[in-house]
This record gives C-alpha cells, structure tokens and sequence, in this order.
C-alpha cells in the first residue's frame, strides 16, 4: 500500500467522524493576512497569507498595444511562477501545466467579472492602451493556490496607481475598478466536500471545484479540477457555502472596491 493511499485512507476516515486533518470544520478557512504595497518598485502589490501558503503578486504597468478584436480597451496580461523554493514539487524552468491553469483561473475570475475598467486604460485607439502585468509568485506552498492567488490579485490590483507622469501623461491616478470577485476552492475525496484545502486534502482530493462570486453572490466562473465529479446537488451546495464565506473573505480586502488610497511618485 502506497503512502497516498494510507493518507486517503486517513482523511477519508477523519471525514466519516466529521473531522479534518487540522481540526477545521468541513467550511472553515485557514487564518488569512494580508499586507499590501509592500514593493516599492512595483505599481501596486500584496501580500497573502492563507494558513501556511504565501502568495506575492506584484503589478506592472506598461503601454503597449490593444488587441485588434478590443482596439479602445486596455490589456490585462497574468502569470504565476510555482518557485522551486515553495515546494519540492516545483521545478524550476518555463511554466509547466499548473502554473498556467492557475495564472488562467485567477485572469478569469478577474476579466469575467470586469474588476478592472479596462475602457478606461486606452490613450488612443487601435494604437495605445495601457498593459496591466500581473506576475503571482508562490513564496510557500501548504495548498489552495487558487483562492490565494485570486486574494493576492485583488488586493494588489487595489493599490495599483497608474504611472502618467513618468510617460508624461498627466498626474498619476488609481486604477479604475469595479467590484471584486471572490473565489473560493473546495475539494472532494470520499464523500467529503472540504473548502480552502490543505496540501494534505489536495492530494487525496478526487474533484476540484472554484467558483468566484460577485458582491451580490452571482457566480461569474467556475473552474472544474481533477478527474472526479459533482452532483448538481453537490454545487448547489457549494455554492451557498461559498455565498457565506465570501461575504467574511471581503472584510479582507480592506479599500472598497474601485478605490484605492495608496500615493505614488512617478
């Protein structure tokens, strides 16, 4: 017997007496931290602590060109780097299939719920626009990169000031925003649907589901992991849980959304 199957054979039995590993209940999130602006070189950036996962994400902004199907909107372009020094199961390299899933899941979570007023980041039209960079980069890994890769995100991109001044452009000014979505990750091994998993769960996990909600709860993505399934029931209940976590996530974010309060010099 592998060592994978004695710990699913745990878990799954830690869940039959309604327990998990760490002593959470089964819709109970890790401590979460958040420090913002914390380089300085950077337009906006944060910090996120979510248990012993540490998500930096850093933004950058730079002007370059629309793409020809959006010609007067400004560009969103997002990467995440899984660092060899996060885990031994990272490798050093160009982003492997992990990587790009979760840089695609976050840029989805984002772009589909229009966090960022990208109409408002076009200088001149089909020649212009604003570039947002937003680069992840996983500092330690204990499980659930989605949700806090997806924290990171927001509340870098709620520090972020666009830099006028240095391409003689006008006075800096914040990025525009709207609101933002919240995603939460829940997995499922045995007859277990856990939220926020541990490293631990995330290996015995059978299905991964993360869905992302608005302010008012509305689902804008959902992202389906793994080669498990769920019932239709099943989401529906995932789905009210994450519609109550959420609402705790939020307090999180600090700044309002579409406000930012940080200064920055050109």
């Amino acid at each position: 017997m592998s060592i994978s199957t004695i710990k699913k054979d745990y878990l799954v039995k830690l869940s039959k007496e309604g327990r998990r590993v760490d002593d959470r209940k089964f819709d109970e999130y890790r401590p979460i931290k958040i420090k913002k602006g914390i380089i300085g070189m950077a337009e906006g950036s944060a910090q996120v602590e979510l248990g012993n996962t540490v998500v930096l994400a850093g933004i950058k902004m730079l002007l370059g060109e629309p793409y020809p199907d959006s010609p007067d909107k400004g560009v969103l372009v997002t990467a995440a780097e899984l660092i060899p020094l996060a885990s031994p199961t990272f490798e050093s390299g160009p982003p492997r299939e992990n990587a790009i899933e979760l840089a695609r899941v976050v840029d989805r979570g984002i772009r589909e719920a229009k966090v960022i007023q990208l109409d408002k980041l076009c200088i001149e039209p089909n020649e212009k626009v604003w570039v947002v960079f937003m680069d992840l980069h996983i500092l330690d890994y204990d499980g659930n990169l989605f949700d806090a890769c997806s924290l990171a995100a927001l509340s870098a991109l709620n520090t972020t000031i666009i830099p006028n001044e240095r391409f003689e452009l006008g006075k800096n000014e914040p990025l525009p925003l709207d609101e933002s979505p919240i995603s939460c990750t829940f997995v499922k091994y045995g007859d277990a649907i856990v939220i926020d998993p541990s490293l631990d769960e995330e290996e015995v996990a059978d299905a991964r589901l993360t869905i992302s909600l608005d302010k008012e709860g509305s689902v804008r993505a959902i992202q389906k992991g793994l080669k498990g399934t769920f019932t239709v029931k099943e989401i529906e209940t995932i789905t009210k849980i994450a519609q109550e976590q959420v609402k705790k996530i939020r307090k999180f974010l600090g700044d309002k959304d579409g406000k930012n309060k940080k200064e920055k010099k050109g």
